[in-house]
C-alpha cells in the first residue's frame, strides 16, 4: 500500500486552528489526532465526515475544553494530517473502524461521550454500539448508521457518481456549498490544505461509494446488528441536527421514537446546512456541555 503524507507546511498558520498535533500508529499507517483539555477531564471523541477533517471542529474544541472536558478530535486516515493511501481500494468501512478503535485502544479512552456527524456517525455509532463499555453518551449530529433497507435520496446517489468520477473534486468548495455560512479565503485553504494535488484525495473519493446502501452488503448486517444494541441503549443519546440538511433529514426524529437513551433528552434542531460545524459551532458545543453536565 501506497502512503502519502501532506507536509507539515502544509498546515503553518491555518485560521483558528492553534492546536498541537498527535499522532498513533494504527496498523501501518499514522492517525493525527487533536487532545485538547485537561488529561484528567471526561472524555468526548468528536468524530468528522466528508470530506472534511478536525479543522471543522475548530471552534468547538475549544469551548468543550475550556469546561473542563478532554476533547480528543481525530483525523480519519485519508484525511487531514493523518497518512493517506493512494488508491481508492486501500479504504473500505471496516477498515477505517479498525484504525478509529487502535486510536481509542491505544490512548486508553473510556468512558466516552461519542460527538459524530456524516461517516463520523457511521463509524462512531458503530463502535459504540460494539464497544458499549467504553462510552457513556452520544450526541448524532447530521448522521445516521444506514443498514441497506433505507431509500437513499437522490442527492446521495448524485453525490456518489460525482465524488467517483468528476476529474474535479474540490473539497473547500464542498464544505462551503453544504454550509449555510460562506467560508472566506483562510478557511477554504484550511480545507484544501491536506490535499495538495488529486493523488491525496482517495480516500475522499473512497468514502460515498464505502456506504452501505444493498440490504445483503456485509457492512449493513453488521450496522442492522449495532442497531439492536442502540434500540435498546439506555444512557444518554442526544440530538443536534440542523435545520437545512438535505441528506440526513428526519433521521434525528427516527431516532428519538427508537432509541431509549434519546428519551427526555432536550433534543434542539440547530440552524445550520450539513455542516453545522460552521454554522452552529457555539451551540453545538454547548449542547455537549450541558449534556455531559447532566451525567
Amino acid at each position: 500500500m501506497k502512503i502519502l503524507k501532506t507536509a507539515n507546511e502544509r498546515f503553518e498558520h491555518l485560521k483558528d486552528y492553534p492546536f498541537h498535533p498527535h499522532y498513533v500508529n494504527c496498523g501501518g499507517v499514522n492517525m493525527h489526532y487533536v487532545d485538547e483539555g485537561p488529561k484528567d477531564g471526561a472524555i468526548i471523541l468528536m468524530l468528522h465526515g466528508e470530506p472534511s477533517w478536525s479543522y471543522l471542529y475548530r471552534h468547538m474544541i475549544p469551548i468543550c475544553a475550556k469546561a473542563g472536558y478532554r476533547v480528543i478530535a481525530p483525523d480519519l486516515i485519508g484525511f487531514g494530517k493523518s497518512d493517506k493511501p493512494t488508491k481508492m481500494e486501500d479504504y473500505s468501512y471496516s477498515a477505517h473502524g479498525e484504525w478509529l478503535l487502535s486510536l481509542i485502544e491505544q490512548l486508553q479512552l473510556n468512558n466516552i461521550t461519542l460527538v459524530c456527524q456524516d461517516w463520523g456517525s457511521l463509524l462512531g455509532l458503530r463502535i459504540a454500539a460494539e464497544n458499549e463499555n467504553l462510552f457513556a453518551g452520544i450526541v448524532v449530529g447530521n448522521g445516521m448508521l444506514p443498514t441497506g433497507n433505507m431509500k437513499m435520496p437522490k442527492v446521495f446517489k448524485w453525490w456518489k457518481r460525482f465524488a467517483r468520477w468528476s476529474p474535479w473534486f474540490p473539497i473547500d468548495k464542498i464544505v462551503d456549498s453544504g454550509s449555510f455560512k460562506k467560508l472566506d479565503a483562510a478557511e477554504k485553504y484550511s480545507y484544501r490544505a491536506p490535499f495538495p494535488s488529486s493523488k491525496y484525495k482517495a480516500g475522499t473519493r473512497a468514502f460515498p461509494r464505502l456506504v452501505p446502501v444493498e440490504f445483503d452488503d456485509p457492512e449493513s448486517i453488521r450496522n442492522r446488528k449495532a442497531w439492536e444494541i442502540l434500540q435498546q441503549w439506555q444512557k444518554p443519546f442526544l440530538t443536534t441536527f440542523s435545520n437545512g440538511d438535505p441528506i440526513m433529514r428526519g433521521g434525528d426524529k427516527w431516532m428519538q421514537k427508537n432509541i431509549p437513551g434519546c428519551k427526555n433528552q432536550p433534543h434542539i434542531t440547530l440552524k445550520g446546512g450539513h455542516f453545522l460545524q460552521e454554522d452552529s459551532p457555539q451551540e453545538f458545543a454547548q449542547a455537549i456541555n450541558d449534556l455531559m453536565a447532566r451525567y
